[in-house]
């Protein structure tokens, strides 16, 4: 991405934006890629920790939540996942997600659960 900063984090390839107080990422997670696998070391946290806002614009990931709770995401989808979570790339393709975020101040600026809890049944 144009005018970002990139990185490698536990396999994962991350481009960084700046935009006002906020950031833009892409998040390549490569095929294969589990958190608990591969970040959970680097980390030092039994789960992730941090919110995650955006659109998976390629690929399909899955969210396990500290209480047992999945989330399954298909591109092209909205994503909005809470802190306390294990995820994975399911497939043979990568997934991309484009992610909008406020640093350490995610889950209190778009105001989300600052941990998962059971979706009621709908």
């Amino acid at each position: 991405m144009k005018g970002a900063e990139h990185r490698e984090v536990g396999g994962v390839h991350v481009d960084v934006v700046r935009t006002g107080e906020a950031r833009v990422k892409r998040v390549v997670y490569p095929v294969g890629f589990r958190w608990s696998v591969h970040m959970k070391p680097v980390v030092g946290t039994e789960l992730c920790t941090h919110a995650h806002v955006g659109f998976l614009a390629h690929g399909e990931f899955h969210i396990r939540y500290a209480n047992g709770d999945v989330e399954e995401f298909r591109a092209p989808q909205a994503v909005a996942i809470e802190p306390g979570h294990d995820g994975w790339v399911v497939g043979a393709e990568p997934a991309v997600l484009i992610e909008f975020d406020f640093e350490a101040e995610t889950v209190q600026r778009l105001r989300l659960p600052e941990l998962h809890s059971p979706r009621s049944a709908e």
